[in-house]
């Protein structure tokens, strides 16, 4: 474990608890039994479960776990629709409020590290989304790849093509967006925030958890598993749904969540069922390798190995001592 800085309340600041972690890491599961022990109500933070019809392969919580463990900002949003992660920061802190006017802990669950970073650090004030530049970047992606994507980032703004991995398109995209429709780059943008004064400002002290195998190799067979675990679960007739309303597409962040982009051109026969499942797992894999790089930058984390069975009493433990 390690154990980051003392856990410790800021002046008159209620407390809320985040909990972080690749997918497929167990943050579920622990959540609930936090529920269950301390009077906390459970917030997602997942940029992929908040929309409707998108139940399986998401990993959204069933129906019986939902009944002992309620989880807000989940299955409110149509997968036509976008959402940011200002918007986020906005819908969370609100539910926030609910909840310690409630006299109970927030506790904020998920993998979407841009949201937990939205809520501490607060955002630069973007530009507005332009769909028909997204529209042309998109295009480009699809005819040359977003290795092409991620070269023409890399010419007009350097650092954030730095940052940036090349297969993560979403970021890609917003980030060549915003230069194209601004005429600045996001790292310019970024030099703006005023982090600290976000943190000072938030009304809550977070108490930020991280839970994820110590091993790549028991993380990489529980991704495979859960995957396999979804296609018999109904995955596939799930997207064909989704692909036979028509008014969605690849272009869009529902369907570009992991999973769903490889059913979907699998359904549009563009990958064969094998390719599909292939091209699924390490999709997965890819974000997982994201969301702990993204872990590995955090102030004020503590580690936790989901495969040790000391983790759940020391975690709650230490919960313990905030939720006096």
């Amino acid at each position: 474990m390690n154990s980051g800085h003392p856990v410790a309340h800021g002046a008159q600041r209620p407390p809320a608890i985040c909990l972080l972690g690749p997918t497929a890491a167990g943050k579920t599961d622990l959540a609930v039994q936090i529920v269950q022990r301390f009077p906390c109500d459970i917030i997602s933070v997942d940029s992929a479960q908040i929309y409707r019809e998108m139940d399986i392969g998401t990993g959204k919580p069933d129906a019986a776990t939902l009944a002992r463990a309620p989880h807000r900002l989940i299955d409110f949003l149509d997968p036509a629709q976008a959402y940011s992660a200002s918007r986020f920061r906005e819908d969370a802190l609100r539910e926030m409020q609910q909840i310690h006017a409630a006299g109970r802990i927030p506790l904020l669950v998920g993998g979407t590290m841009l949201y937990f970073r939205a809520l501490r650090d607060g955002l630069a004030d973007m530009p507005a989304s332009d769909e028909g530049v997204r529209q042309r970047i998109l295009l480009t992606a699809e005819k040359e790849g977003w290795a092409a994507v991620h070269a023409q980032l890399a010419q007009v703004d350097p650092e954030s093509a730095a940052r940036i991995h090349p297969n993560d398109p979403q970021r890609l995209q917003r980030a060549l967006e915003i230069y194209l429709v601004s005429g600045e780059t996001m790292s310019a943008f970024h030099r703006r925030e005023m982090r600290q004064q976000a943190r000072d400002s938030l009304p809550f002290t977070l108490h930020f958890f991280a839970l994820q195998p110590d091993d790549r190799a028991v993380l990489h067979d529980r991704i495979a598993r859960r995957f396999r675990g979804m296609l018999e679960q109904g995955l596939v007739a799930e997207v064909e749904r989704l692909y036979a309303r028509g008014d969605l597409n690849l272009g869009m962040p529902s369907m570009r969540a992991v999973g769903y982009r490889q059913v979907w051109r699998h359904i549009a026969g563009e990958l064969s069922f094998d390719a599909m499942v292939e091209q699924g797992i390490i999709a997965t894999r890819q974000l997982a390798k994201r969301q702990i790089t993204w872990m590995r930058s955090w102030d004020n984390l503590h580690s936790f190995n989901s495969e040790d069975p000391e983790t759940q009493s020391l975690l709650l433990n230490l919960i313990d001592g905030i939720a006096i």
